[in-house]
């Protein structure tokens, strides 16, 4: 499904806009290094803070230094990995956490044991920390799509889109579940959320993709090499349709801190910091005729609208 919002943006007919977004700077240090590189050497177009975490304070000393990159906030409302976890600014006594006062692990419990009150003040804290850090904040997204209401039905993108007409911000929603791997029965949920977005003059974009999470066949004599992620990758980058397409990943260092950190795909955490700086991977977007574009456009054309 194709908006009009590339013709909006100035592109040219059928452009193939990209944006490509790094997720989870703030995690840990090894994302931090790894992002704040490819954020300065051009191989990412924008990044997003996950502020509970406990390296946030030097992804935002970052991203406060630098407001020519675009730079949002990754909405938290899950706490993934077994040995590094993180808590709600908040507090602990909300209906965020779980048994052991972290974000749960999982987007199920958030949809089906988290209180709308509670999500808003938390999602409200995130984006005002990094405002009080000095970021300039180009947009918002939502880590593991906690908010989305994929996996129950039961969204939270009432508090989500009133929070970002409030200041100006576009969100990370696709208008289709096209290239997502979501089961494309749900795509009626996010046609409602789109006309929730449209309804509270919010940017969005026409779709949101990734390759998968894991590493194939990790631990085993078929795992993927780097050159298999990569010539992934490209094929993705070629099967880009017209429109904008957030492309997101979690590029990281793979060291010491973050195998301790993490329970598996560490080693794609490196591929993926290895390829958005390969000289192939940045050929194949230019043999494409992929138009790299930023936040900050679809923040520029929101506040514009809302004057």
């Amino acid at each position: 499904m194709i908006s009009d919002l590339a013709d909006r943006l100035g592109l040219a007919p059928g452009a193939r806009a990209i944006i490509i977004n790094a997720d989870d700077f703030g995690m840990c240090h090894a994302a931090n290094s790894a992002i704040a590189e490819l954020l300065d050497g051009g191989g990412a177009d924008s990044a997003t803070i996950m502020v509970p975490c406990a390296w946030s304070p030097e992804a935002l000393a970052f991203a406060a230094s630098r407001t020519d990159l675009d730079i949002g906030v990754h909405l938290v409302l899950t706490s993934e990995w077994r040995r590094y976890r993180w808590r709600p600014l908040t507090g602990t006594a909300t209906t965020l956490v779980d048994a052991d006062g972290f974000f749960p692990t999982d987007v199920v419990s958030v949809e089906e044991l988290a209180s709308e009150a509670d999500v808003e003040a938390e999602i409200t804290a995130q984006l005002q920390a990094a405002l009080d850090a000095g970021v300039d904040v180009t947009h918002l997204d939502n880590h593991m799509g906690s908010v989305y209401g994929l996996a129950t039905g039961r969204d939270f993108l009432t508090p989500v889109f009133a929070l970002a007409a409030q200041h100006g911000l576009p969100f990370r929603l696709p208008r289709s579940m096209d290239g997502v791997g979501v089961d494309p029965e749900l795509q009626h949920l996010l046609d409602r959320a789109t006309a929730a977005a449209e309804a509270a003059g919010v940017e969005i974009i026409d779709r949101l993709w990734s390759h998968p999470f894991e590493l194939i066949g990790e631990g085993t004599p078929d795992e993927e090499t780097y050159e298999q992620v990569r010539d992934g990758f490209i094929a993705l980058l070629r099967a880009v349709p017209a429109g904008v397409t957030e492309i997101y990943l979690h590029p990281m260092v793979d060291d010491d801190e973050l195998r301790a950190a993490v329970d598996f795909a560490a080693a794609k955490r490196g591929y993926e910091r290895r390829l958005l700086a390969d000289p192939a991977v940045l050929q194949a977007i230019a043999d494409e005729g992929l138009v790299r574009i930023g936040w900050r456009d679809l923040r520029d054309l929101q506040r514009a609208a809302a004057r």
